[in-house]
């Protein structure tokens, strides 16, 4: 499961990159033909990787419940976040990744609660939802990175 992880890793350090490097109105623009921001996009990927991950393996996930309302399947931008949220995103977008590693290299995945993703692939166990949520986390970059294309034009 190391290279999952470093894959995760490496991914959230290009999300990370729009953050750092996109302006506040950049992140919460949500540009014609698309119905998410960019700030959308990536809390949406931390919040389903916790879902996957820990919420289905029965144990507490590492952040608030009023994130993952705001950004879990189903949702869309409702409205601008601030800078402050913006940090606080930042700093999620590792520290989840590196806890989930710790708690997987400990043993605390114990069980896992069955899901069929939207794909129709039926995740059995933490490892495949540790796989999927990369496939899941590609996917969204994929719509960031041509979300970019609009948004700088």
């Amino acid at each position: 499961m190391n290279c999952s992880f470093d894959i995760a890793l490496k991914n959230r350090a290009i999300l990370l990159k729009f953050l750092t490097d996109f302006s506040l109105d950049q992140l919460n623009e949500v540009p014609k033909g698309y119905r998410n921001s960019i700030y959308w996009n990536i809390a949406h990927v931390v919040v389903t990787q916790q879902l996957l991950v820990y919420k289905l393996s029965d144990v507490p996930m590492l952040i608030d419940a009023d994130l993952v309302d705001a950004y879990r399947k189903g949702t869309k931008t409702e409205h601008d976040v601030t800078q402050q949220e913006v940090n606080h995103l930042k700093t999620l977008l590792f520290s989840t990744i590196e806890q989930t590693q710790k708690d997987y290299n400990s043993g605390t995945f114990k069980t896992y609660n069955q899901y069929t993703v939207s794909t129709k692939s039926t995740l059995t166990c933490v490892e495949e939802a540790i796989e999927f949520n990369n496939f899941h986390e590609g996917i969204h970059l994929g719509y960031i990175l041509a979300m970019k294309n609009s948004i700088i034009s």
